[in-house]
C-alpha cells in the first residue's frame, strides 16, 4: 500500500508559524491530488486544504484561508502545509491524504468538496498544537 507519513508538527506559540510535510511511498505520486486534514479531539475531521496533481490548482478551507499554504514537490513526492499566523483553534491533528479523482474533478470547488471518505490512503497524522 502507498504510505503517508507527515512531519515537522509540534508545539508552536500563537501567531507562529510551522510546516508539515507528507512524505509519499511508491510510485504514481503525481496520479494523486493531495489534501491536509485536521481533528481536534471530540470533534470531526475537517478538511484544510488540498491540491490538484501538479500543485497549479490549490483550494483551503475558509478557516485557515491566507494563513495556510499548500504545496508538493513531485519529485520528492511530498506534499507540505505552510502555516502562517497561528491561532488555538488550529490545534488538532493534522493528516495527510491522497485521493485518485481522475477526470471526474475539474476545478478546485470540486476538489476541495471531497469528503475525507472518498480519499484512498491517509498519513497517521501528527499533532500541533497552537498555545502560549
Amino acid at each position: 500500500q502507498v504510505q503517508l507519513v507527515e512531519s515537522g508538527g509540534g508545539l508552536v506559540q500563537p501567531g507562529g508559524s510551522v510546516r508539515l510535510s507528507c512524505a509519499a511511498s511508491g510510485p504514481a505520486f503525481g496520479n494523486y491530488s493531495m489534501a491536509w486534514f485536521r481533528q481536534a479531539p471530540g470533534e470531526e475531521r475537517e478538511f484544510v486544504a488540498a491540491i490538484s496533481r501538479t500543485g497549479i490548482s490549490r483550494g483551503y478551507a475558509d478557516s485557515v484561508k491566507g494563513r495556510f499554504t499548500i504545496s508538493r514537490d513531485n519529485t520528492k513526492n511530498t506534499v507540505y502545509l505552510q502555516m502562517n499566523s497561528l491561532k488555538p483553534e488550529d490545534t488538532a491533528v493534522y493528516y495527510c491524504a491522497a485521493g485518485f479523482w481522475g477526470l471526474t474533478v475539474t476545478n478546485v470547488q470540486q476538489m476541495c468538496e471531497k469528503s475525507s471518505a472518498e480519499y484512498d490512503y491517509w498519513g497517521q497524522g501528527i499533532q500541533v498544537t497552537v498555545s502560549p
